[in-house]
């Protein structure tokens, strides 16, 4: 049996929103201890890593490990029916196969949305030696994406462990952002060597704006020319973290 309900549907909302940036289909691992994605875009440039915790949940009900696959954009339409002083409560029909959608408010309402076929592969976590670490507000690295994406459609990172550099440069035009330690968006800077990476903006920018929802604080994991690690701290017990492929340029 998997049953849960929870009256912060807006978090549980904001999540799911965050998940879809990169899929349109989610496989959840439901278990004892509460919920897992991982799962990667269909061009195998990005992956998100979520955890969400039973103690999330007013109530949380899961007899065995399963795996559930749902179409994302479809519950999304039925979450944003709920209310903020509602509470959402879903379970598996295990006979039909279907999952039960129930709103509590001043009335209820139930809707049935049919689970998709598991097909999707395990996925391991990257195997990546990070050099540096950077510690933004999710606002402060927001704003900043979209400077740059108005020159360019790439950005570069680097930090030399004093200041924080993201940079871009267009046919027209080009950007710098320097964060120095004790400014106001860089909470903490950490590195074992100097490190520089180009990220495709396209996928930066729609996780970063997504998953600011969750979350005012994230963390940056880098080296040379390697994947990015974005880690969204998150308030409840839980995480939410996604890793995209660098851009390597051509000198």
């Amino acid at each position: 049996m998997f049953k849960f309900s929870i009256s912060d549907v807006k978090l549980l909302r904001d999540i799911l929103v965050s998940i879809s940036t990169l899929i349109d289909e989610g496989t959840f691992n439901t278990s004892p201890e509460g919920i897992k994605l991982r799962s990667m875009d269909p061009s195998r440039v990005a992956m998100v890593d979520f955890t969400m915790q039973k103690t999330v949940f007013d109530e949380y009900i899961s007899d065995k490990n399963e795996k559930i696959c749902i179409n994302l954009g479809e519950l999304l339409k039925l979450l944003k029916r709920a209310g903020r002083d509602e509470i959402l409560e879903i379970l598996l029909d295990e006979e039909t196969g279907q999952l039960i959608v129930r709103i509590r408010g001043k009335y209820t309402r139930t809707f049935r949305m049919p689970t998709l076929e598991v097909t999707e592969e395990e996925i391991p976590i990257p195997k990546v030696t990070f050099n540096a670490k950077v510690t933004l507000t999710a606002d402060g690295l927001r704003q900043s994406l979209e400077d740059v994406a108005l020159v360019s459609d790439h950005v570069r990172m680097e930090t030399d462990g004093e200041k924080f550099m993201m940079s871009a440069k267009g046919e027209i035009m080009g950007a710098t952002i320097e964060l120095k330690k004790g400014s106001e968006a860089l909470l903490s800077l950490e590195i074992k060597e100097p490190s520089k990476a180009t990220y495709p903006l396209s996928y930066l920018s729609d996780i970063v704006k997504a998953a600011s929802a969750t979350s005012d604080v994230v963390a940056l994991e880098f080296s040379t020319d390697m994947p990015i690690r974005l880690d969204f701290k998150q308030p409840y017990d839980g995480t939410l973290v996604y890793y995209l492929a660098p851009r390597i340029e051509v000198e």
